[in-house]
């Protein structure tokens, strides 16, 4: 089950945490998977290494979300070079917390840029192919604090939700063409985007999840495998929730 093979994957944001852990679990699976970042060029060919080293397929691409024309660019690209596509996973996002208060325009206007309109973005480039062949799978990476919202989170949060609207919508347009849309919230995962966190704060989000600890990488990207796969054709327009029971 959740053979992959011969499949075309971008995942964006995929030279690190959640992201990295999603291009290892797809390319395990069969599929030739092509990772995007920004800045991190060593993490990102580190990655693909990684892949390539268990038997894997893979390629680091730069590409940054927030600018659509580059998102444009990596998908013409990966089609040129392998011939299709097959699964998109906008993944890549940003963190700016602060309260309400004191919350930048910028930062907002950061977030935004990155988060929702960057995954949108990957999502109308990703789908033309997709249309074409009338097959595809996106997974869009939302977040808990999307549906549950959390203290300082205001903007970040905002962003996610969003996402969450932008997939169901883009689910009802694409099912005509065999395209599924679904959405993987993660709750607190262990990553870089909360290792910042004091012992203090992580005692008192434990101490809100009924399984009684945070996350793993691998968690959420076997959800988004399991979304990716032809086992989940007849799934779409839903979020799937993996944050040990913290909302449910």
């Amino acid at each position: 089950m959740f053979a992959l093979t011969d499949r075309v994957a971008i995942v964006t944001g995929g030279s690190r945490g959640i992201g990295r852990s999603c291009a290892e679990t797809l390319a395990s699976l069969g599929a030739t998977v092509v990772l995007t970042y920004v800045k991190g060029e060593a993490a990102a060919l580190e990655a693909v290494a990684a892949i390539e080293a268990k038997g894997g397929r893979a390629k680091a691409m730069k590409a940054d979300v927030a600018v659509s024309a580059e998102m444009d660019a990596a998908v013409d690209a990966t089609v040129k070079e392998f011939g299709r596509l097959d699964i998109l996973v906008a993944n890549a996002g940003i963190a700016i917390d602060g309260l309400l208060l004191r919350l930048k325009d910028e930062d907002v206007d950061a977030l935004v840029a990155t988060n929702l309109r960057g995954a949108i973005a990957s999502a109308r480039s990703a789908v033309k192919p997709m249309m074409k062949a009338r097959y595809g799978r996106i997974v869009f990476l939302s977040s808990v604090v999307g549906e549950m919202g959390n203290v300082g989170q205001t903007a970040y949060a905002a962003t996610k939700a969003g996402v969450i609207g932008a997939a169901k919508s883009i689910a009802r347009e694409y099912a005509s063409r065999s395209v599924t849309v679904n959405v993987v919230a993660p709750g607190f995962i262990d990553t870089d985007m909360t290792s910042h966190m004091t012992d203090a704060m992580k005692s008192q989000l434990l101490s809100g999840i009924p399984l009684g600890r945070t996350g793993q990488a691998s968690e959420i990207a076997a959800a988004v495998a399991f979304l990716a796969s032809s086992e989940a054709s007849y799934i779409t327009g839903q979020v799937l929730r993996v944050n040990g029971g913290l909302y449910v």
